[in-house]
């Protein structure tokens, strides 16, 4: 039974949808509540059985690299004034748990990105979890499920997977949408899985890219959790710049799904834009909230 213990965290967007505020900040490191976004991506990839993840980022991201590092100048200072439970709380990552950074160099794409991770990730099958999507972590821990129920399926059938999610018929253009292969109905695998609050994982034929409504093959959207064999990397490097000069990593997906089959998982429970303004503002106050209700 295949383990995956890598994943990638893409984290070189300059966050244009958060301008100006990201001008300055990291748009990973914006709070939800007291910890910034990323820091519940991290926690998600862990509860699965991450033990090494590969943040991808450019020169002006080390601040996300530095969340995660120690700073022993603050660690002594809250140990000196007698704050030790608080100096354990900042420290929190397991010790058996690396996170290494490194550099896309030119911005060409998402796919471009975690094409970038090979050289650490080498032979290894592994996650994808897109920093701007966080999953609601205060229901039922089901954020931690949906990752570990792909790396399950992913050993069961080596089939790679991609979460998706029902989305509005107003927010289909804003997505990758799933085709699903003949005899799959979007309608009943969305039906299953808000009916029994339990992931069900189906063959995919091929994704659109922010389709309109009268295009789009099915109300499935893609949320921003991959679980990929190694073999990705191949067609990434041989995959051609296409839409606005990037290296698409649907493309490549496309390509993984002609010759090995990839299966889409379906989601349960929430999951929080945090790259749009508007939804992360409602995700704030949300996350908010909650970190206050738990401290009461």
């Amino acid at each position: 039974m295949k383990k995956i213990t890598h994943a990638v965290i893409p984290v070189a967007g300059f966050g244009t949808r958060m301008l100006p505020l990201s001008k300055a900040v990291p748009k990973e490191l914006l709070p939800l509540g007291n910890r910034p976004a990323i820091h519940y991506v991290v926690e998600e990839a862990i509860a699965a059985g991450i033990k090494h993840i590969v943040l991808v980022g450019h020169a002006q991201k080390s601040a996300i690299e530095n969340y995660f590092d120690i700073n022993a100048e603050l660690d002594n200072q809250l140990r000196h004034k007698g704050k030790d439970e608080l100096a354990d709380s900042l420290n929190w990552l397991p010790e058996d748990v690396t996170i290494s950074m490194i550099r896309q160099g030119k911005a060409l794409g998402l796919g471009h990105a975690v094409l970038a991770a090979r050289p650490i990730i080498g032979d290894h099958d592994f996650a994808v979890l897109l920093p701007d999507v966080v999953l609601n972590p205060f229901i039922t821990d089901m954020h931690k499920d949906n990752l570990a129920f792909m790396l399950a399926e992913f050993a069961n059938s080596d089939h790679s997977q991609i979460l998706v999610d029902k989305v509005a018929d107003s927010e289909v253009h804003k997505y990758g949408i799933a085709k699903l292969s003949e005899g799959d109905s979007s309608n009943s695998v969305s039906g299953i899985n808000k009916q029994t609050d339990t992931n069900a994982s189906f063959k995919v034929a091929g994704f659109v890219e922010k389709p309109s409504l009268v295009d789009a093959p099915s109300r499935l959207a893609v949320v921003g959790r991959y679980v990929f064999s190694n073999k990705i990397f191949d067609y990434l490097e041989n995959t051609t710049a296409s839409v606005g000069g990037e290296i698409q990593l649907t493309d490549a997906i496309d390509a993984l799904i002609s010759q090995h089959g990839v299966d889409v998982t379906t989601m349960v429970g929430d999951s929080y834009d945090a790259g749009d303004m508007r939804s992360y503002m409602q995700a704030f106050i949300y996350f908010a909230e909650r970190q206050l209700a738990a401290d009461e």
